[in-house]
């Protein structure tokens, strides 16, 4: 069964044309699903839709097999998704742990909310070693790492992933890409946005490239990669060969 689902979805933004066009993708339980494709394709606006952020207009959305067709945020996210949104949004003047502390607002028992707290630190270590911190004193890196930490308190069943090395360096990219796996390793479904589309691909499970508002091809990230078409079209062309 799949986490979330998006079935022949249709969706945009005012009166305007439609940027999704009968999209359809699914993030299976234990996996790593990632959108790649080129600007305007509708990457972004597929996590809106998945979140509840933005109401489809014609389609259906199901998490764990229910359909959750047209519920907002909240309810989103009390049916198992949760949003990582492009950019950073630590609250600089609380400390990490104010801020993992956040993700857990909706639950009423303490003992649960220790509990997540614990499988928090443990996932994340920086996270841990710095709970007491300013998250505003954290790297880009390690801010991202507080993200997702937060977004993981209410036990999701899938995360919703965009662009999470924006702005980041290339040691601090690796880093994170490292963090979503364990996230999905964890037992966390992840559905990622991601220009490094390279990147991305080589820590997913599965691809879908996105063109005109539709998965125009989908199948096992690692074959998606070693495509030299698709890497012509839609990678930036064919890794450099290295040198002797």
């Amino acid at each position: 069964m799949s986490e979330i689902e998006l079935v022949d979805v249709q969706a945009g933004y005012g009166r305007a044309a439609p940027v999704l066009r009968g999209l359809s993708v699914a993030v299976p339980a234990g996996t790593i699903v990632c959108l790649v494709g080129p600007n305007g394709a509708g990457k972004s606006t597929v996590l809106k839709v998945a979140s509840g952020l933005l109401a489809p207009r014609s389609g259906a959305i199901r998490v764990g097999g229910v359909d959750v067709t047209g519920q907002g945020p909240q309810r989103m996210l009390a049916s198992g998704v949760a949003h990582v949104l492009q950019g950073h949004s630590v609250f600089a003047e609380m400390t990490v742990a104010e801020n993992v502390l956040l993700g857990a607002y909706t639950i009423k028992d303490k003992a649960r909310v220790a509990r997540r707290c614990d499988f928090v630190r443990d996932l994340f270590p920086v996270v841990a070693q710095r709970w007491t911190t300013l998250a505003g004193l954290l790297s880009g890196g390690q801010q991202k790492q507080v993200e997702f930490a937060r977004s993981l308190m209410v036990d999701p069943k899938v995360v919703l992933l965009d662009e999470p090395s924006m702005g980041l360096d290339p040691k601090a990219t690796s880093t994170v890409f490292e963090q979503v796996v364990r996230m999905r390793d964890a037992g966390t479904a992840v559905l990622l946005v991601e220009q490094n589309a390279r990147r991305a691909l080589e820590t997913a499970d599965i691809g879908c490239v996105l063109d005109l508002g539709r998965v125009h091809i989908s199948g096992p990230a690692a074959e998606l990669l070693a495509d030299p078409a698709l890497a012509d079209l839609y990678l930036g062309g064919r890794p450099a060969e290295p040198l002797h």
